[in-house]
Parts: C-alpha cells; structure tokens; sequence
C-alpha cells in the first residue's frame, strides 16, 4: 500500500474488505448490479395524474403515494427537486394537486403551508410549460395559454428545423407524444378548483431576451392560429405518423426510452388515438410502469423511480471490484460481465440518423433500452469487460471491439462525444417557448468525452481530437464542468483520468490546475462535496457537505495525477471514518444529474462503488 500513508494502511484495507462483501452481496443471481434511483416527488404526483386521467387510480396505491409525497414536504410547505434544497415551485403544485387528488383538504395545515408558497411565488401563473400541461388536461388551466407544439413536426424531415430529430433522444420521445397530446387537449375532471394557489398577477408570457427568442414566440402565436383551424388532412397524416413513431420505440419492457416522462405522455396519446387499456401496447406499457414502482408493505413505501440503471451499475460494480484487488475469474465478476455482453445493443436507433453507416454495438443504460444505447454505458461496459479473465475472451474481445467501433463512429463533428446522439447541438431548440423544463439538446460533454477517451486509450486507440475538444473544454479555474453528476467535481473527477489515460503527462498544466482546483476546494473534515445548486449560482460550485461518491470522484482524480498529498490522504481518511459497519456508506445527496438545474438523481449504488473504486486505486491493488 505504497499509496497512502503508513498508518492508514490498516484502516483502508478493513474499510475495503467490508465494502467489497457489501457490494458482491448486492449482485442479482442474474448477474447485475441495480441500486434505486431516487428523485423528486414530480414523478409520484405525476403517476396518480396519470391514473386518474385513464380511470385505473386505485384507493390503496393512492394513500402510499400520497404518504410519500407527505414525507418528503419540507416543514415550510415546499417540495424541492433534491435533498436539502430550496423550494420549488412547480414541484410543489404538482405534490398540491396529487393530495388533493387523495383527499387532503385545502384548509389542512400542511397544505395551507403549500398554498401560501404557492402564492408568495406566483401562484399556478408561474409553473413551467410542463405543470401547466398536467392542469390543462384537467381543466385547471386553459389549453390556449399552453404553448403551441403541432403534430405537423412529425413530418419534417431530418435536415429541416425543429424536427423530432433535433431533440436529445429524451426529449423527442416526449415532444412527439406531447404533440398528440395537445392536438387532442383532453378534459378530464378531477371534482376541485385549484383557485387558492393563483396568485395576484395575471399570467404573461415569459419576455424573450434575444431576436432568436422574439422571433420564436411569433411563431408560437402563427402556430396557436394553426391549432385552432388546422388543415384536417395534414392532420390526421401527421397524428397518424406520430401514433406508428411512438408504437415502433416501445420497449420490450414496456416503456418508452425506460423513463417516466416520455412513458406517461405515449400512453396518454394512445388512449387519445384510441387504444383500450387492454390493447398489447397499453398493458406493456402500464404493466412496465408497475415495475419501476417501489411498494413495500409500509405506509410511505409507494414511489416512483424516473428511470433504472442496472447496465450502468453492473459496469462500475465490475470495475470498482477489479479496482479492488477482486480476481478478474471471480465469478461475480464473470456472471457480470456475462450479464452485460446480454445487452450490447445489436439493431439500429434513432442515433442512426445522424450516422447511417454506422454498424450498431453500443451498450444502454436500462434493462431494455434498445432503442437508444448511449455513449457512457459503453464505454464504461467495455471497460468492464477488459477487467475479466472471462473463460470466453475471445467472445469478449469482439463485443469490445464492436462497441469501441460504435463508440468512435458516435463522435461529433467538433470532438467531443454526447450522451446518446451525434451531432445534437442546434441551439434554437433551447429557445423554443414550450422548452421551459430541462436540457432538450444532446451537446457533448465533458465527462462523456472523458469516458470514451478513456475507453480508447486504454484499449491503444489514440483520439486527438476528442483530447483537444476535452482540453478546450477544462474550465478557467481548472475544472471540468459535470453533465452528468454534480458537478465540476464530477466533471474533472471523469477528465484527470481520461488526460492520464491518454497520455498527459501528469506534469501537464492541465493536470496541475485541475489538481489545484481539487485541493482549494476540499471540505475542512477532509471529503469534498457540490451542491445542486452549483448548476444555478457560481458561489457553490466545488461547495456542499461532503458526500462518499464525490470525495471518491476527487480522489480518483487525484490518484490518477499520482497525487500523495496531505489533502489526497486527509480525503482517503474521510471515506475510511464515513463507513457504515454494513459495508457502504450514507449519502441523502443527490449527486447524479438528469437535467441540470432542473432534475436530479440520488443513484443510491454510487455511495458504494465509486468508494471503492477509490479505496481500491489508493491501496495499490
């Protein structure tokens, strides 16, 4: 253990042994590895909606879900987008409206709490595009102050502005649903007003800051005209189109893209185009619904995970326990790695647009996801699978090889890599009035481009100019911004391994600015830790209680810049002082990011297999 200090040998290799048994107890018989993903309460409120706009709300369900969304109120009446943090406000109207949906009167103190923030915020007038959607179809907000999004898009082809294409992969599964959606806009009732949260000012169309912006909303205004007297033909095409579009991207599991927003909308637009809730499509898709929901036998024990990560998780258990000093025949490790060669993805996606040549061979983040394999998977997945002794290397070394192939050709034309597309990065979609809720653009990131350089580079494949776009992309004060996880810490905890991986000197400025960054920015108990709101206010980036994934990110950082410093050892020290008796380690902290600034995830197996990735790498095994 030449890599920490003397008297922490001890420490960490006890700390390592029980977090390794902790995570090998955590594996399926099937192989994989899948820890709960946590979000807002959005997703709770937004099912019993469902439910009750298609008829199948059921009494028992409705109360667990309802106690969840109780607990999760902040003693100030809000819900906020994650643990610890400010009030939100759409959020908190959707938590409002699926109580009373259960039963909770206005007048009780909870919710009178929810009200006045409501109101003291703006009221029902300030909700984003999505929340308003949610209360048009109900009839609590009126459908003409929705923004306009014509089935019609449909129809345009790839090359032309604002097509389905232009959209990141999670956004134009639901902006095509949405379009059917509001074609039809749906009525349904659900006995109450929502009068006690308008508040004083009457709603008004957020101001455009830009040409680009002002230019959008006229063309919001022509598109409202449309909708009112559409061409009937041209209509029913393209609500016909859209019906075939989003039928073909179900899942095997039942869902669509295996997350809840684009899920929820194609089951709405199908019961609008006329499917029954027996129908094949229908029950898939509810049926899969159900499995994502977590329903124990206690009262607050219904919610609702947004998405699963088991292809993401396997991949990191694999490699942190090989990290770990765990054999590479192991047989966790090869029921693993047996596991993930089950799911490389062997068809074409809608990724294949942008690149028509490209022979398919990446790996997705869900159980069935075959529809849209991502970057970081694969590159994380074929990682993993150079770390096993598997009794079958040659089988491995062609799925590797495959997904590298796939991976290269996914690069866009500027360097870097995006999550799930090529080339996604028309900035006008951003601009769109509807597009009021999360990134819609799959632009390439940091801390994806890190993973494939990564990836490449140990596999002898030399990418200059992802290295250049990944240089070009370390921020001023030596950090990498996080896409993907919250968030300059994760972003640089992804990019000092990728630059040493690729062959940057470690005495490189880029190393060293980045390891000075890691070192101003760690917490006084050791740890380091960011704060969601680092996406939203410079103040706290590289700022936050420290969290067991995010002082491992640093420290793997730091390892990887053949750090041996005070500050590296003091963080090594925090993960071994944090451990639970069990093994793992306690995070209530949102470190994973969907939408910055907007949604974020607790992925609950990251508390385990970046600590030990860390530990592992420290200890020298």
């Amino acid at each position: 253990m030449a890599t920490v200090a003397p008297e922490l040998e001890t420490g960490v290799s006890d700390a390592l042994s029980r977090a390794c048994d902790h995570l090998l107890a955590l594996q399926d018989g099937a192989g994989w590895w899948k820890g709960e993903l946590e979000t807002n309460v959005t997703m709770d409120a937004e099912d019993l909606l469902l439910r009750e706009l298609l008829g199948i709300r059921e009494l028992a369900a409705t109360e667990r879900t309802a106690a969840w969304i109780r607990s999760q109120q902040h003693p100030d009446g809000w819900w906020s987008n994650f643990r610890g943090g400010p009030g939100d406000l759409s959020t908190t109207i959707e938590a409002y409206v699926a109580l009373r949906l259960a039963g909770d009167r206005p007048d009780a103190e909870h919710m009178r709490a929810a009200g006045e923030f409501v109101r003291d915020r703006g009221g029902l007038q300030q909700a984003r595009v999505f929340t308003h959607i949610w209360l048009a179809m109900f009839g609590l907000w009126p459908w003409e102050l929705v923004p306009a999004l014509p089935a019609e898009m449909i129809l345009l082809p790839p090359w032309a502005p604002f097509n389905p294409y232009d959209f990141a992969c999670w956004a134009r599964q639901t902006v095509v649903a949405l379009s059917v959606v509001l074609s039809y806009r749906p009525r349904g009732r659900l006995g109450f007003t929502l009068e006690e949260l308008r508040g004083a000012a009457p709603w008004s169309p957020p101001a455009p800051r830009t040409a680009l912006g002002r230019a959008l909303v006229s063309l919001d205004r022509v598109l409202h005209a449309y909708q009112r007297r559409p061409v009937r033909r041209l209509r029913e095409l393209a609500l016909a189109r859209a019906e075939r579009w989003i039928v073909e991207r179900q899942e095997a599991d039942g869902s669509w893209g295996g997350i809840q927003p684009p899920w929820v909308y194609s089951l709405i637009a199908l019961r609008l185009r006329g499917y029954a809730l027996d129908h094949p499509v229908m029950r898939r898709g509810l049926e899969g619904l159900e499995s994502f929901a977590i329903d124990g036998s206690g009262p607050v024990s219904r919610r609702l995970e947004a998405c699963q990560s088991p292809v993401w998780d396997t991949a990191l258990a694999v490699v942190a326990l090989a990290d770990a000093g765990v054999p590479g025949d192991h047989p966790a490790l090869v029921r693993g790695a047996d596991w993930l060669l089950g799911q490389q993805v062997l068809v074409r996606g809608d990724w294949a647009i942008r690149r028509p040549g490209l022979e398919p061979g990446g790996w997705p983040f869900e159980f069935a996801n075959s529809n849209y394999p991502d970057v970081d998977d694969t590159a994380e997945v074929a990682l993993a699978l150079t770390r096993v002794r598997h009794p079958e290397p040659d089988r491995v070394a062609r799925a590797v090889e495959r997904g590298a192939r796939w991976l290269e050709g996914m690069q866009s034309s500027d360097g870097g890599w995006g999550a799930f597309d090529a080339d996604n990065f028309r900035p006008w979609v951003r601009a769109l009035p509807f597009c009021d809720f999360g990134e819609v653009i799959d632009p390439p990131s940091a801390d994806v481009t890190a993973h494939a350089l990564e990836l490449l580079a140990a596999l002898g494949r030399a990418n200059p100019a992802g290295l250049d776009w990944l240089t070009a992309a370390q921020e001023d004060d030596g950090s990498w911004f996080g896409r993907w996880g919250v968030n300059h810490v994760y972003g640089t905890g992804a990019a000092v391994p990728a630059l040493v991986a690729a062959g940057v000197p470690v005495t490189d400025g880029r190393i060293r600015r980045a390891v000075r960054w890691l070192e101003r920015h760690q917490n006084p108990d050791g740890g380091w830790g960011e704060d969601c709101r680092s996406y939203d206010d410079p103040e706290w980036i590289g700022r936050g209680a420290s969290t067991a994934s995010q002082t491992a990110w640093a420290l793997l950082a730091l390892h990887a810049a053949g750090e041996r410093s005070a500050a590296a050892q003091r963080g090594v020290a925090w993960l071994v002082a944090h451990q639970r008796e069990d093994g793992g380690w306690d995070e209530p902290q949102f470190t994973g990011t969907g939408f910055p600034s907007d949604f974020y995830i607790n992925y609950h197996l990251y508390r385990v297999v970046f600590p030990v990735m860390a530990l592992g790498r420290w200890a020298g095994c």
